[in-house]
């Protein structure tokens, strides 16, 4: 399990292959499930120009180690990569991606599922859209996921 919180432009495409170049898994998993999310350039109603994201450094890691946790005592997990930017983003950025590795795909979707939705609704991140040069706003709502 690898989760890391960046300050920096990341590509989830890059970092799913790096990550699982480096698996000791070859031949073992059978479901890879990715999860990427991007920002968009709206949100209740209103064009968004960028979002400010930030986050509670070492409690944001420690509740998304047990969100992980919890996939995998109710799921066949092998491994799990999450990485999450923080900072300033733009519209088509990439913000997130989560990776579940597990032996067969119903459990990869359920884990990757739960452990996305408990990202959003359960880690400690905010959101301030910035909507024009004098208008911002913080995000109150997160998801709109199942409830976990």
């Amino acid at each position: 399990m690898h989760i890391e919180i960046v300050t920096h432009d990341f590509d989830p495409w890059q970092s799913l292959q790096h990550y699982q170049n480096r698996l000791a898994l070859n031949g073992k998993f059978g479901a890879t499930n990715v999860f990427v999310g991007t920002m968009r350039d709206f949100n209740e109603g209103e064009t968004v120009q960028s979002m400010l994201l930030e986050h509670y450094s070492g409690m944001t890691e420690k509740q998304l180690g047990l969100i992980v946790a919890e996939a995998t005592t109710q799921w066949a997990v092998m491994d799990v990569l999450i990485v999450h930017k923080v900072g300033t983003v733009f519209p088509q950025q990439p913000i997130v991606l989560v990776a579940v590795w597990t032996a067969q795909r119903g459990d990869a979707f359920d884990a990757c599922r739960h452990i996305i939705e408990g990202l959003k609704s359960k880690a400690p991140f905010w959101k301030k859209e910035q909507l024009s040069a004098e208008k911002s706003r913080w995000v109150e709502k997160n998801s709109d996921g199942y409830a976990l």
